[in-house]
């Protein structure tokens, strides 16, 4: 039978691919470089096929070579998968879980979520990752990440959601406001208003942008930023009104004197809050726990705090 890769050549192939550079790669990879570029060789002369341009400038992966990287992606990935398989088998709701999540998420919820995983499920080690949806997805989808706390739905058919709970959208301007006169607002009342929105890329523009198409509200937005805290620095500036996501308001929407918060009559604009795994994940039951434990353990969380 004729030699076959090895796992250790495969992701020297990969790290190369990434980082474009030999030392580079196998710093990452925890070797020396002549180990590194020797494995690539070896690998190369197994293959029978050249998957590295080398040259005093840089590194380039031939066109087969980066068809063999996707695959390798692919092959490491299942192999990642049959270990863990193997620990949740024998010991399930252990040992280290990478999780996403996004920057209109994270500073509010993180820490009711971290302090549940550590109550119900003590032998978990997160590590957390802070990014935009499309970029989380990309980890996801290369292994890099095992679960992401996003706004829902997501359109991947290969991951499958888990609904946490509702998030209400609120009206968030100067304490002058015409509109401050209402207790409660329909959507329709703010097509006139100057908002203020996140900048392209976070899935909480869009979210808005919906909101403010259902009102009628046609004009451009005057103002993009890149968080939720400086949005709100601007609207108690007086440049304008937004919307924030009502799990943000303990934080951002301290001061009433400073800035009015106003409810939606229903039905009010909401944003869906859940979990994504992989399909393929050997720890997607273990997932469904978590979620179903966090879920419960947040509404329980909101309905005292509503109390």
């Amino acid at each position: 039978m004729a030699a076959q890769p090895s796992i250790k050549q495969l992701k020297y192939l990969v790290a190369l691919s990434e980082t474009g550079h030999f030392g580079r790669a196998a710093e990452a990879s925890f070797i020396t470089q002549p180990s590194l570029s020797a494995a690539i060789s070896e690998l190369e002369n197994l293959l029978g096929a050249q998957l590295v341009e080398r040259n005093k400038r840089q590194v380039l992966i031939t066109p087969l070579g980066r068809e063999i990287v996707s695959r390798a992606r692919t092959i490491l990935q299942e192999v990642d998968e049959l270990t863990l398989m193997a620990q949740s088998a024998t010991e399930p709701l252990s040992g280290p879980i990478n999780i996403g999540v996004i920057p209109t998420i994270g500073p509010y919820l993180l820490p009711d979520v971290m302090a549940n995983l550590k109550t119900g499920f003590p032998k978990l080690q997160p590590f957390l990752r802070e990014d935009q949806t499309s970029n989380l997805i990309e980890l996801l989808s290369a292994g890099k990440l095992d679960i992401a706390l996003i706004a829902l739905p997501v359109e991947e058919n290969w991951l499958e959601e888990m609904d946490l709970f509702e998030d209400r959208f609120v009206f968030a301007c100067s304490p002058d406001n015409p509109l401050t006169r209402k207790k409660r607002l329909q959507i329709a009342d703010i097509k006139d208003e100057k908002l203020l929105l996140l900048e392209d890329g976070h899935c909480l523009r869009d979210q808005a942008l919906e909101v403010c198409q259902k009102a009628g509200w046609s004009k451009s937005a005057d103002f993009q930023a890149n968080s939720l805290s400086t949005l709100v620095q601007m609207v108690v500036a007086g440049v304008g009104a937004t919307l924030l996501p009502e799990m943000s308001l303990e934080v951002e929407a301290r001061r009433p004197d400073t800035l009015a918060i106003l409810p939606f009559e229903n039905p009010v604009p909401i944003r869906r809050i859940g979990l994504v795994w992989r399909r393929s994940s050997a720890r997607k039951k273990e997932f469904r726990q978590i979620g179903a434990y966090l879920r419960d353990a947040l509404d329980t969380s909101e309905r005292s705090h509503v109390a």
